[in-house]
């Protein structure tokens, strides 16, 4: 099964990011074989619309199950439309949480996690002012 986790690193032995729209890294992984592939997240240092930006991404990879720390609405609506199981709370080091999740200790989640614009850079959709 293939299936895409958010990375603080590229390889297996990196923790999970909590974020999704803003994690380092989006690293699809053949849980069958341990094959997997690292990708740098595109939409990283985007304003707005990161969530839905790369939930776009995962569909395009053809996974069944997104595992992640947090995932907000719009990302959580595209995701599920696209048909996507969608896993958040997820923490710890890559090659553990692909082990749990093979165990079966994980559930899909039946809403977002967090509100729009969680994990945003401070100024970006929250209504802050920077000051210069």
């Amino acid at each position: 099964m293939k299936i895409l986790i958010t990375t603080t690193g590229d390889d297996l032995q990196s923790e999970v990011d909590p974020r999704f729209g803003r994690c380092q890294y989006l690293l699809l992984v053949d849980t069958d074989s341990m094959d997997f592939q690292a990708f740098p997240n595109p939409y990283l240092n985007e304003g707005r619309g990161v969530g839905a930006l790369a939930a776009q991404f995962v569909l395009q990879q053809g996974v069944k199950t997104l595992l992640t720390g947090a995932c907000g609405p719009n990302a959580y609506a595209v995701l599920s439309a696209g048909g996507v199981g969608v896993i958040t709370g997820v923490s710890g080091i890559v090659s553990e949480v692909i082990e749990r999740f093979k165990a079966g200790e994980f559930r899909v989640d039946d809403k977002p996690s967090v509100q729009s614009h969680w994990g945003a850079r401070p100024g970006i959709g929250d209504n802050s002012v920077s000051e210069s």
